[in-house]
């Protein structure tokens, strides 16, 4: 396998992305849109022919986050695989429709997008949250082998796992979901405390948060909806026993946003899932470590991917 980037995927890594209607009846009338960018369709590999017969990747970002945080990472890949990455419902530049998101929305969006693009054999990569996703689509499949084969999962920095400690850790910010203009006009006027204190990055990241929060119905869903122990309901790790195919946990060593433990989990319960540790990495992994990514993927891929 190449481990350079070929210079022919600046063509990828420049193309507007790709979109497709999806129909999910159970929640619009109305076609929604995947957006997403494919490696082999944009003509940014040399063995097209010899690609596209091969087991495709799919990457699904995490919370907050995008199809771009792939590109490091599939700048690597893509000279040997066919690679996708979707925005997931509610994010990027996929529909954004007023519902209440949970997982199996976004298994159903996964699911529906790789049917309409014809693929019944996948391998998803998933990022945090992407990857709980990626979980739960594999679990789905075992109750609807018809539709879709997943082949492999990488998990890196997964959510997913029950931890009602997370409850209690944001419940600082719950003013952040407050749908009025008081907020806002609060964090203003807290902008000169914040430089004259020295917590004006601070401050730039609550501000972010909150407007993250309000431009995105995906984003406010799902931190609303599980602002209580008891509301943790689609979590994965009582039916992740239940997978039993190649799987690569990878979790930062520094990752102060998941819990080394639910990693540890993941690898514990899928059969035959191993875990590897990137030391002084935290929670960005894709966008900050593709490279050690990619290394600790070769072996996996080159004995998945057919």
């Amino acid at each position: 396998m190449k481990t350079t980037i070929n210079t022919s995927l600046n063509t990828f890594l420049t193309t507007p992305p790709r979109s497709h209607p999806i129909y999910l009846p159970q929640i619009s009338s109305t076609p929604l849109v995947a957006s997403y960018t494919d490696s082999i369709k944009d003509n940014s590999v040399d063995n097209y022919a010899e690609i596209e017969g091969r087991i495709p990747l799919i990457f699904l970002h995490g919370f907050l986050s995008n199809k771009s945080c792939w590109d490091g990472l599939i700048a690597l890949l893509a000279q040997d695989y066919r690679c996708i990455a979707l925005d997931l419902l509610g994010f990027g530049d996929s529909s954004k429709p007023q519902i209440r998101y949970d997982v199996a929305i976004m298994v159903a969006f996964v699911g529906e997008f790789l049917k309409v693009m014809a693929i019944d054999r996948a391998f998803i990569l998933g990022h945090s949250f992407g990857a709980w996703v990626g979980a739960a689509t594999a679990l789905h499949t075992l109750d609807n082998p018809d539709n879709l084969q997943i082949m492999g999962l990488g998990l890196i920095g997964a959510a997913g796992i029950r931890d009602d400690s997370f409850c209690g850790k944001y419940d600082q910010y719950r003013p952040l979901l407050w749908d009025t203009p008081v907020v806002d006009w609060v964090l203003s006027l807290a902008t000169p405390l914040g430089k004259l204190t020295g917590r004006q990055a601070e401050l730039d990241k609550i501000r972010w948060f909150r407007e993250e929060l309000m431009a995105n119905p995906a984003a406010r869903s799902f931190v609303v909806d599980r602002i209580r122990p008891e509301d943790a309901v689609d979590t994965v790790e009582k039916e992740i026993y239940r997978l039993h195919l190649p799987t690569l946990v990878i979790a930062g060593a520094e990752d102060e946003t998941i819990p080394l433990w639910h990693s540890q989990t993941y690898a514990q319960e899928i059969q035959g899932a191993k875990l590897a540790i990137i030391p002084g990495a935290d929670h960005s992994l894709p966008q900050k470590y593709p490279k050690e990514i990619y290394q600790l993927l070769q072996n996996l891929l080159e004995n998945s991917i057919t």
